[in-house]
């Protein structure tokens, strides 16, 4: 059974759009007829920036969402181009891991925090009064470790953590008005794990298109009745 959405005459903001799983969800609400804004402090002129930046129905902005000043500035300009915004989709995030707590620099606490929680945290902040108005929805992505402490990636977790809870909370201050929920993906099947994980079965492995479906999902009509929801999107991973 396949599924299409229709999201003409809508606007989706994506962050962190230049990678794997951003990238992805950028081009999937492209395909289903939304002009998506897409965002990411990487120039869409360099290498590792996945997503093509000329093809139709996307336009690139750039700036670091750490920083709330890039933030208003961003949203200012993208609901000046397309009169407002319908959907935003908060993937941008990264991992670090592979010590214990104590043995953790301060710096990758800061950094971990800043970029999985301080971008949804800033980005979240900024759409909603544009999304009140269209009874929009947001999706961010926080992550399966979320759920439990594990060894060695424990500031990752915990800023994943932050997404859930953020997302619970968004739903609950905007009934009515603002869907939020988050997906939680494992290990998504991208180059970069492959390189990571040479040896490990990457036929489990969820790929970035079948996350970027739930993530349409969750903001089509089809799932006008669930906010504040953690959807699992990690397969067999």
């Amino acid at each position: 059974m396949s599924v299409t959405f229709d999201f003409s005459d809508d606007v989706a903001v994506v962050t962190g759009a230049g990678g794997a799983l951003g990238s992805a969800v950028a081009a999937a609400f492209a395909d289903a007829g939304a002009t998506v804004a897409t965002v990411d402090i990487v120039e869409p002129d360099s290498e590792d920036f996945l997503l093509d930046p000329d093809r139709e129905a996307v336009e690139v902005y750039q700036g670091d969402f750490t920083d709330e000043r890039e933030v208003e500035r961003v949203f200012g300009e993208i609901v000046a181009d397309h009169g407002g915004i319908d959907h935003l989709a908060n993937v941008a995030g990264t991992w670090r891991g592979g010590t214990p707590i104590d043995e953790t620099e301060a710096a990758t606490f800061e950094f971990l925090m800043n970029v999985n929680l301080k971008t949804m945290f800033l980005a979240s902040k900024h759409a909603i009064p544009h999304l009140r108005e269209r009874d929009g929805a947001i999706v961010s992505v926080s992550a399966r470790s979320s759920l439990e402490g594990g060894e060695g990636d424990g500031i990752y977790r915990a800023s994943k953590a932050g997404v859930r809870i953020l997302t619970e909370t968004i739903a609950e201050e905007n009934p009515g008005e603002v869907r939020a929920n988050a997906v939680m993906p494992s290990v998504i099947d991208t180059p970069m794990n492959r390189e990571m994980m040479p040896d490990a079965d990457h036929e489990q492995w969820v790929k970035p298109s079948e996350i970027a479906e739930v993530v349409l999902f969750l903001c089509s009509d089809a799932a006008g009745v669930t906010s504040g929801a953690a959807v699992p999107v990690y397969g067999e991973a």
